[in-house]
C-alpha cells in the first residue's frame, strides 16, 4: 500500500502500511497521537493517544492509562481521506512518522493538507 500526500499542491506517495500522526493541541498545547493504517478500503484509525486531557480532547471511553498517555481505540470507520487544515494557533504542524522516518506537515497558517490511500 501506498500513503499520497497533497500538500502545497504537489502530491508525494511513501510506500507504508502503518503510519502515526500527532500534533499539539492548540488550547491544552497537550500532544495527541494517531496510528493509522492503509488498507484497500482506506485509511483506518487503529489507536488514538493524548497525554492528559481538557477543553475538546477526552479520551475515549475505553481508554486506559499507559506511561502517561490515555490510548484507546476509536470506532470509526475507514476513511478515504484525511484533511489537516493549520490555523496558525499550535505551535507546530503535523507530524507524520513511519518505519521511514518522520516529517513536518502543514506547519503555517493557511496550509492544507490531504492524506489518502494511492489509487
Amino acid at each position: 500500500m501506498s500513503l499520497c500526500i497533497l500538500a502545497g499542491g504537489k502530491v508525494t506517495a511513501l510506500a507504508l502500511s502503518m503510519f502515526t500522526l500527532s500534533w499539539t493541541h492548540s488550547v491544552q498545547k497537550t500532544e495527541w497521537r494517531e496510528t493509522w493504517a492503509v488498507t484497500p478500503t482506506g485509511l483506518e484509525l487503529r489507536q488514538a493517544e493524548v497525554k492528559g486531557s481538557g477543553a475538546g480532547m477526552e479520551p475515549g471511553a475505553d481508554a486506559v492509562l499507559k506511561d502517561g498517555w490515555w490510548v484507546w481505540h476509536p470506532a470509526l470507520p475507514p476513511q478515504e481521506r484525511i484533511s489537516l487544515a493549520a490555523s496558525g494557533l499550535t505551535p507546530s504542524g503535523w507530524r507524520l512518522c513511519h518505519t521511514g522516518g518522520c516529517m513536518e506537515l502543514g506547519a503555517t497558517a493557511g496550509d492544507a493538507v490531504v492524506l489518502s490511500r494511492c489509487p
